[in-house]
């Protein structure tokens, strides 16, 4: 059977998709066995990946965020959803709370998360450890043994390993894959694992390789940090290890008390281990190989205490096979660049096939990039230097003067100094928007449901590059202000400069990229970009770097 007939719609698939999809099955074919789609927002990637996964049989895809798993599942019912365990309530903890409404214990906080999935009891004198009564076993969901009292949580995550079909986010999917693969060996043999958003894989991967020393850990092993170099990785291993020990210690402490389940310490047995656990397999990784990870400068709070420390690798490539080890994987993203990619994760480019899609399927017109090369913004910059781009966004924002929009940049210090800079009128309109927003404690989600209920507003960010779509006229005009370069403070980012000379610009160049496509989400939408900032050009020189679908906006 040809792929195309496994497309996995109502809809007949559009020429774009035709060609695509043929195109991935001569790879297949041809015997590529990793395969790199890029293709840009509005291709309908989502149905590509479905459209593979049907074909080959049985699939993990893994998407970025619990919004794009409910994308896939309600277009794709085959797709079985895995998600994370605060999604859901935790019946222990409701039957002890005497609620039974699942949906209001999960608003309150009562979820999977913060319950006791392993217990230890005293049963006829001898200690026991005890799943939750609500657990199921994987063999009970295989077997179709479903009850209504059943854990929400586990009876989701094991159909999503048990069915050929599964759509997870890249936290689960790789916590599974890193702790817990020879638990669940015999399940996780699915022939393709389809990465969708497959820019962010390294990050991602980062994530599960190296370590934070967060504040809480230091405070409750009582370890005095001065008396340690942190500069060096012998000293970071040796804190890692007395964290393990404390915890450690701890679990036994508890454990000594017969594990009944009423001592108050019983309950956060699953925090111990769990932080025991990750130290331990952080201090294997990093002793494995020393030279390879960096501890970046430690994070401190407004009194100079430390908050945390992270230690990453600086080359994953070691590490990613416990990661891609179905028999295909195919890599999806609008904004993918096969050397460096390649590169960066440690995989042979020959034996890796791409797919660059040519053309978007959104008009010229309505995805126009203006450069208007105002100033070359660095750390170097005068105060002149990034007036003058202020000055700039206010005479754009002046001319959307009754639109919505964005603007981009590059630092949270960068956009108060844009805030700032902007005329009383326009800068009425701003609302910085990130994670967390320290000025109001109000969330991002909060932030931009304000922005939709504005008809002039205008987001202010150096986060929002990527995740969020601004459709229609909830962005008309954006601005890109600064080229987001990584942090060049950051050690990693230093030492990945001197192992990888290409990282530093490419890992650039796709956030830029990102950012121009945040308000233009469908064939009929239109929004206008500025690019103020000079040094942007210099991102464009290579063109082999750049996808094909953004040749015809940028002059290629």
């Amino acid at each position: 059977m040809r792929m195309i007939q496994q497309f996995p719609t109502v809809y007949p698939p559009r020429e774009v998709q035709r060609d695509i999809i043929a195109r991935i099955e001569e790879c297949v074919k041809s015997g590529y066995k990793r395969i790199i789609l890029c293709a840009p927002t509005g291709v309908g990637k989502s149905f590509i990946g479905g459209t593979v996964a049907k074909h080959l049989g049985s699939s993990f895809i893994i998407t970025a965020s619990k919004h794009l798993q409910d994308q896939y599942t309600q277009d794709m019912k085959f797709l079985k959803p895995v998600k994370g365990k605060s999604n859901f309530a935790c019946f222990k903890i409701m039957e002890d709370k005497h609620i039974d409404d699942t949906i209001y214990a999960t608003k309150e906080g009562m979820t999977c998360e913060k319950g006791q999935c392993i217990e230890k009891k005293v049963v006829n004198n001898e200690e026991k450890t005890i799943p939750c009564k609500f657990k199921p076993t994987i063999k009970e969901v295989q077997d179709a043994e479903d009850d209504s009292n059943m854990c929400l949580y586990y009876l989701q995550k094991y159909a999503g390993l048990v069915q050929p079909h599964s759509v997870w986010n890249y936290a689960s999917f790789f916590q599974i894959m890193k702790f817990n693969y020879k638990q669940f060996e015999e399940y996780l043999s699915k022939r393709v694992s389809i990465f969708d958003e497959a820019h962010k894989i390294e990050d991602q991967i980062v994530q599960f390789i190296g370590y934070e020393i967060r504040q809480r850990y230091i405070e409750e092993a009582a370890l005095d940090l001065n008396r340690y170099n942190l500069d060096d990785i012998d000293d970071i291993l040796s804190i890692i290890s007395e964290i393990a020990k404390h915890y450690s210690e701890r679990m036994h402490e508890i454990e000594s008390y017969g594990g009944q389940q009423t001592h108050p310490d019983a309950r956060i047995m699953s925090r111990l281990t769990d932080i025991y656990e990750k130290a331990a397999q952080a201090r294997a990784d990093i002793s494995e190989d020393k030279e390879n990870f960096i501890a970046n400068e430690p994070v401190r709070d407004q009194n100079g205490s430390i908050k945390s420390i992270s230690i990453k690798p600086v080359d994953i490539s070691g590490f990613v096979d416990e990661f891609f080890n179905t028999e295909y994987q195919l890599f999806m993203s609008a904004t993918i660049d096969k050397p460096n990619f390649c590169e960066n994760i440690g995989i042979d480019p020959n034996t890796v096939a791409i797919v660059d899609t040519p053309r978007s399927p959104f008009p010229i017109q309505n995805r126009s990039i203006n450069m208007r090369n105002v100033r070359y913004l660095n750390y170097r910059s005068t105060r002149e230097d990034e007036q003058a781009v202020i000055d700039e966004i206010d005479r754009i924002m002046d001319e959307y003067s009754g639109m919505r929009g964005l603007i981009l940049t590059s630092s949270i210090s960068r956009c108060y100094g844009i805030l700032n800079g902007l005329s009383a009128v326009n800068s009425r309109r701003v609302r910085i928007c990130h994670s967390t927003n320290n000025s109001n404690g109000k969330t991002q989600d909060e932030i931009l449901k304000e922005h939709t209920d504005d008809p002039t507003g205008v987001l202010l960010s150096s986060s929002l590059w990527e995740g969020v779509d601004l459709k229609d006229d909830l962005s008309r005009f954006q601005v890109i202000a600064k080229v987001p370069y990584p942090n060049f403070t950051e050690r990693r980012t230093k030492a990945k400069m001197n192992k990888f000379p290409r990282w530093y610009e490419a890992q650039t160049l796709t956030k830029l990229l990102q950012g121009f496509g945040r308000s233009i989400r469908n064939e009929n939408d239109w929004a206008k970009t500025y690019v103020l900032d000079a040094a942007a050009g210099r991102l464009f020189r290579d063109k082999r770097a750049i996808p094909q679908s953004f040749y015809d906006v940028l002059g290629l």
